[in-house]
């Protein structure tokens, strides 16, 4: 069992495995170096918002809820609660908690199209070129994706 350690302002530090985390659909959140953590943690409580696992005005886990639920320090936690209301997506009810907006959803599909269609496909469409992939391969891709089952499906209870 290799630790792995790096160097930060002067001092060693151990590198800590990557965490699995589970949030309330239960689906394993995978943390990587790509983000910060809290930013990872907003972006799957907009997920989450978007898939209806939060509808508009539900309450969402406390941060400290979050911050167990995920296994990261509370301060992590705050820190994606503060962007999530920066961005109006959650907003706070004094001594209840965090509640999500009534335009989250919206929103949020709203801002992801528009980096979707602005820096994704622009970045795929070169890939595409680079790679010698026409658009017949990636529809024949499509088809056999929306062949397969959903992966956060579960089974259907056929005893009625």
């Amino acid at each position: 069992f290799a630790r792995h350690y790096y160097l930060f302002c002067g001092r060693i530090h151990r590198l800590l495995p990557q965490k699995t985390c589970l949030t309330k659909s239960l689906q394993p959140m995978n943390f990587n170096n790509d983000k910060a953590i809290y930013v990872q943690m907003a972006d799957r409580l907009c997920d989450e918002i978007l898939a209806g696992n939060y509808a508009a005005d539900d309450r969402i886990p406390s941060v400290r809820e979050y911050a167990v639920m995920l296994e990261v320090n509370t301060n992590t936690a705050v820190k994606a609660h503060e962007l999530l209301a920066r961005n109006e997506i959650i907003y706070n009810k004094r001594g209840l908690g965090y509640f999500v907006s009534p335009s989250a959803h919206d929103h949020i599909h709203a801002s992801r199209k528009q980096a979707f269609l602005g820096q994704v496909l622009p970045d795929l469409f070169r890939q595409m070129k680079l790679l010698g992939i026409d658009i017949k391969e990636i529809d024949a891709e499509w088809e056999k994706s929306n062949e397969q089952p959903p992966e956060n499906a579960s089974p259907v209870d056929e005893r009625g």
